[in-house]
């Protein structure tokens, strides 16, 4: 890691400084790493794009650093890194183990760093946990684990690329026509406080209508929609905009979608802005969403219209 950042990174705290300096040594764009707001997320993505990506041969990895596993033992000697190891194979994760972290004064500290991380805009950090900060307090001797992920070893030795193919229950869900028909009756009964609905303040400033209609928006048809591997907010649109060509448009709302109910609806997006690089894959425009907060939560809708409007229809 070192060597491809060619700097001191485990020196650095503020995760808008690390962005600056990988940038400056040409590795990502800032585009690259706009969705990434915490140490470790920005660490993670780059290991994984630079480093794992690449390894084929099994090979054990080590000394990570302290901020990827908040529950492991800190290194004796560097208290940055943590005693762990890891097995990687065609660029896939088999096993994880390390030392356990016992020492409650040093827990709570991680627990602290994440709660900082989850205010820069990370939402895969832990909580704090009372309860197990509570036992740990009462005392915990040495313990280590080790995590073997059997679904991905048949991944390898099916070469499969989703873990949905090798799992016994890949679809925890109900069927497409079973959600549609659950939706259904809850919209039936659901009843909209919108007292409790918070909205972002108007725009005051005006835009020339020559400028607005240079603003291409369209309607477009999901052929296709997945989520982007390694992401855990992007997911990839296939778009049919009235033209010959697909388009693709990739947009941060897994959270609050899941890739099989979005395909056949009819959506709205700006046709006409410049590519865009997410995740090394081009982004050919903008779906439109409609966003606000309610009781401190941010809440989005992906506009969705009529199916009979066909696709490639101009917005006016």
């Amino acid at each position: 890691m070192r060597k491809i950042f060619g700097f001191d990174f485990l020196a650095i705290e503020d995760p808008e400084e690390l962005k600056k300096k990988i940038v400056e040594k040409e590795l990502f764009s800032y585009e690259d790493l706009e969705e990434y707001k915490s140490l470790s997320q920005i660490i993670d993505f780059v290991y994984k794009k630079k480093i794992r990506v690449n390894i084929i041969q099994p090979t054990i990895l080590y000394n990570y650093p302290a901020v990827l596993i908040p529950l492991a033992r800190r290194n004796d000697e560097d208290n940055r890194i943590i005693d762990v190891f890891q097995i990687v194979a065609c660029g896939t994760e088999l096993c994880k183990a390390y030392s356990e972290l016992v020492n409650p004064e040093i827990q709570r500290q991680n627990f602290e760093e994440q709660a900082k991380a989850k205010q820069q805009g990370d939402d895969e950090t832990m909580e704090i946990d009372e309860g197990f900060m509570g036992a740990m307090e009462q005392g915990m001797p040495p313990i280590s684990g080790l995590g073997f992920g059997i679904d991905r070893l048949l991944m390898l030795i099916y070469d499969v690329p989703s873990i949905r193919d090798v799992v016994l229950f890949p679809l925890m869900r109900p069927t497409n026509e079973a959600a549609k028909t659950i939706k259904t009756e809850a919209k039936e009964v659901e009843k909209i406080d919108f007292s409790k609905v918070e909205i972002e303040p108007l725009f005051k400033d005006y835009v020339d209508f020559e400028t607005f209609s240079k603003s291409d928006f369209r309607a477009v048809k999901v052929i296709a929609c997945e989520a982007v591997p390694k992401s855990k907010k992007l997911l990839q649109f296939t778009l049919n905009d009235g033209t010959s060509e697909n388009r693709i448009i990739l947009s941060g709302i897994h959270e609050y979608y899941e890739p099989e109910e979005l395909v056949g609806k009819t959506c709205i997006a700006i046709t006409n802005l410049p590519p865009r690089t997410m995740m090394g894959i081009d982004s050919c425009g903008m779906l439109i969403s409609a966003v606000h907060s309610e009781e401190g939560k941010e809440k989005l809708h992906l506009l969705m219209i009529d199916d009979h409007i066909p696709a490639g229809a101009k917005l006016y």
